[in-house]
């Protein structure tokens, strides 16, 4: 069996290996032309960090935004500006706390439930003309948080973070369609700094310091991260005892989740795919998912941002008929005080 995966594999990245290649010159000439002004990146006219990543996503860019936005948005006025990934709307809006994910995707929703009027947030695919009408709304903003816009370079942000998991490093992955890289691995070179996401909680500095060296070559600062799972949160009933859970998610990436959660259960999981607008056929098919576990003790578990794109229809998809929970998360950085000190340095500069 292994040795027919390892054959398949290696088939699929033959086969695919040209569209790789041409995909890897196309996004190789636009760089350069970015690098040389010959197309244009127009500077964010106030101080800007761009948390983004090489791959195509499940890197853990949304609680690293959450943890920048609570870092400087007790000293600064702070926006958050994404494309809204998953919506059905185009152009600019502004996320308010009844704006529905359909209309600003699953994302920028959770951001606005964290921070309410503490933080703006605001969604369009065109990142430029974005900051220029939220800067229009409110031109006492200090700092914008664009997520996931490293590769949009028609923006030039000030400060860059590419984030890369422990388990997928970019540096072991490959171009698109072979792998999930949506840029070369030199396009690293244009960040300020490296964390390496989703670590397990005990490290072995000999693993730490492989992949410090795998990363340094592009000379970046390196930081490792990981995540933190916040209590469990009913939106519905709440039942004293847990044995069995159902998973249900519709994230690019559950495997962290998955064992963690496995670690005190019984997990069953039903997987959606990575932003899935939920349907009420998808309710009744997990609600008779639910019910074929014998066990009262019970419950269905998803995690925050899925829960954006279920929590308006709570009541009219009968989702308080069983125990429901969403899951909260956020990050810790090892030298924390390191990595602060890194991104106060960008923004306390005039």
């Amino acid at each position: 069996m292994k040795i027919t995966y390892i054959c398949f594999v290696s088939t699929f990245r033959f086969i695919f290996f040209p569209l790789s290649f041409l995909y890897y010159c196309i996004t190789a000439i636009r760089n350069f032309l970015y690098e040389k002004g010959i197309l244009e990146s127009k500077e964010v006219p106030v101080k800007s960090i761009v948390i983004g990543n090489l791959s195509t996503g499940g890197t853990g860019k949304s609680p690293v935004a959450i943890y920048l936005a609570h870092l400087f948005s007790r000293q600064m006025n702070t926006a958050m500006l994404s494309r809204g990934y998953g919506r059905k709307t185009k152009g600019f809006l502004e996320v308010s706390n009844d704006s529905f994910s359909v209309d600003v995707g699953d994302e920028p929703l959770m951001f606005k439930s964290v921070f309410g009027s503490d933080v703006s947030v605001f969604v369009s695919e065109n990142r430029n003309e974005g900051i220029e009408q939220l800067m229009r709304l409110n031109p006492n903003i200090q700092l914008i948080l664009l997520d996931d816009a490293f590769q949009h370079r028609q923006t030039k942000a000030g400060f860059q973070l590419v984030l890369t998991t422990f388990n997928s490093p970019f540096y072991l992955d490959y171009m698109l369609p072979v792998g999930n890289l949506r840029e070369s691995r030199n396009g690293v070179k244009r960040a300020n700094a490296i964390i390496v996401t989703k670590c397990p909680e005990n490290i072995a500095e000999e693993t730490k310091k492989s992949i410090r060296h795998s990363l340094s070559k592009y000379q970046k600062p390196i930081f490792f991260s990981r995540i933190i799972y916040g209590e469990w949160v009913s939106f519905t009933s709440k039942i004293p005892q847990i044995t069995n859970v159902l998973l249900v998610t519709g994230i690019a990436e559950t495997t962290d989740l998955i064992h963690y959660l496995e670690r005190d259960f019984l997990v069953d999981h039903m997987a959606f795919p990575d932003h899935h607008e939920f349907t009420l056929g998808d309710i009744e098919k997990i609600h008779r998912k639910f019910d074929t576990f014998a066990s009262s003790d019970k419950v269905i578990v998803t995690t925050f941002k899925d829960y954006m794109r279920l929590k308006r229809n709570v009541v009219s998809w009968r989702l308080d008929l069983v125990p429901w929970y969403f899951l909260p998360i956020s990050v810790t950085i090892e030298n924390e005080t390191e990595f602060i000190k890194l991104i106060q340095n960008y923004v306390g500069k005039n």
